[in-house]
């Protein structure tokens, strides 16, 4: 049987029960910056309950262009979509930050789910929460300045990462928001201008959170599943 970190809201949010069932079919998974969980079109085989680290749904277009529009940190759990119904992903599956999850066939998810329905009402609240967070993030890319994104973007990787500092690159930064590297360079230099953050070599390091959090959009409090999640601080 496999220890379950705590560090995931989701589960510990589980009755003991489903936890304990859950903890028999889990694999402990590490994984390194950049790591593609899966493609568009594949069948979605495992799911994730991330411990440490962020794991991004990336849509990716015909001309290779991409942008963010779901993160999932120690709040919950990749693929959720195919915990009741065999399901293909519909987008790129990427670790943005190095980390570590418990892996759980996809196929044994949906017989605990069938078996438990506790845990089906957890996942589906979960999945309800990144649904709420999904079409946020639509008016958001739609209608929000790049800075105002990159600030929101910060904000809730620092939500769900241990320490201020991660590692980011330009390029990684620029595909996410769906903006050119320069854009991303200046949104970058005004919050390091300002005092809220420090940036150099890939490496943000959040300063003055409340300074980021002036410069972010709306849609940071609006619609997030990392406070939507159960179980999760508000």
């Amino acid at each position: 049987m496999t220890e379950i970190s705590p560090g995931n809201r989701l589960i510990a949010a589980m009755a003991d029960g489903d936890r304990k069932a859950l903890q028999q079919h889990g694999v402990p998974f590490d994984f390194p910056q950049g790591h593609v969980f899966q493609e568009p079109g594949d069948p979605i085989e495992h799911v994730h309950f991330v411990e440490r680290g962020i794991v991004s749904s990336v849509a990716v277009l015909q001309d290779g262009r991409t942008i963010e529009t779901v993160m999932v940190g120690c709040e919950g759990v990749t693929g959720v979509i195919a915990a009741t119904v065999p399901q293909t992903a519909l987008s790129r599956s990427i670790a943005q930050v190095a980390g570590a999850s418990c892996r759980v066939e996809a196929a044994r998810l949906r017989a605990l789910v069938a078996e438990r329905p506790g845990l089906g009402a957890l996942l589906a609240t979960y999945a309800g929460a990144l649904q709420a967070e999904l079409e946020q993030s639509a008016a958001c890319n739609a209608l929000h300045r790049a800075e105002q994104r990159f600030a929101k973007w910060l904000l809730r990787c620092h939500d769900r990462l241990d320490g201020a500092a991660f590692n980011l690159t330009q390029e990684y930064l620029a595909s996410l928001l769906g903006s050119q590297r320069t854009t991303v360079n200046e949104a970058a230099q005004g919050l390091q201008k300002s005092g809220a953050i420090a940036y150099s070599r890939g490496r943000v390091t959040v300063l003055d959170r409340a300074a980021v959090e002036r410069v972010a959009c709306e849609c940071y409090r609006v619609a997030d599943a990392f406070r939507l999640a159960p179980g999760s601080e508000s």
